[in-house]
């Protein structure tokens, strides 16, 4: 019966790696949707996120079976309630990639950014999804080091924030409002798609180790 209960525990956790990587897919395909004008990706992203919300409810549905049948305790609880709320999270981060993608809807068939903008969004696209690939990794391997790396990583991205904001603030800025509310937006959406990566990788170190981390003072909510 132990045996059984556990597999079954295994495979919560092997759904959210599966979920992970139908966030990092949106997110990528939004991008690059965006910063190519793309139509055709941008639609398919907003229609493919119904198969994560699918995911969560589904996610949800068999950890509350298992915590109604097998009154879990200890470790094993707390894969349990990691679950409920990583999955909320990953489906989260699949929202954001939507709004990325309505985004590049919106302005079609009008590039969202001008041409010495996009590399910059380029790049902060490109570590957002690398953070919530390697929380994909740690879901499937259950890798410490590895939780511990992509809490690191998000500094980065942070960091690629604050540089495009300075970029719209500054007094010379001079591609008009809608381009400012535009990028103002999605860097905030990579963000957000970060801290939702990292929030994946704290709470895997949690189920480790049973010690909860620390909260960041410095976090939005």
């Amino acid at each position: 019966m132990r045996t059984v209960f556990r597999a079954q525990l295994d495979q919560c956790v092997g759904h959210l790696a599966t979920m992970c990587d139908l966030a990092v897919d949106a997110m990528r395909s939004a991008t690059q949707g965006l910063l190519n004008a793309d139509l055709r990706l941008a639609e398919q992203v907003i229609a493919d996120d119904a198969l994560l919300d699918q995911a969560r409810v589904f996610c949800e549905d068999r950890v509350q079976s298992l915590l109604a049948l097998q009154s879990p305790v200890a470790g094993d609880l707390r894969v349990l309630i990691a679950a409920l709320h990583t999955a909320d999270t990953l489906e989260r981060m699949g929202d954001l990639a939507v709004h990325v993608a309505m985004t590049g809807r919106r302005r079609h068939p009008h590039p969202v950014l001008p041409a010495q903008l996009r590399p910059a969004v380029a790049s902060m696209a490109h570590t957002s999804i690398t953070l919530a690939d390697s929380a994909g990794l740690v879901l499937r391997n259950l890798d410490l080091t590895a939780a511990v790396s992509v809490e690191r990583g998000d500094d980065v991205v942070d960091e690629q924030h604050r540089h495009l904001l300075t970029l719209l603030m500054s007094e010379d800025w001079p591609y008009g409002v809608t381009t400012a509310v535009d990028l103002a937006q999605l860097s905030r959406y990579y963000e957000r798609y970060a801290d939702h990566a990292v929030s994946v990788a704290r709470r895997m170190i949690y189920v480790l180790t049973g010690q909860p981390r620390p909260p960041r003072l410095d976090r939005a909510a």
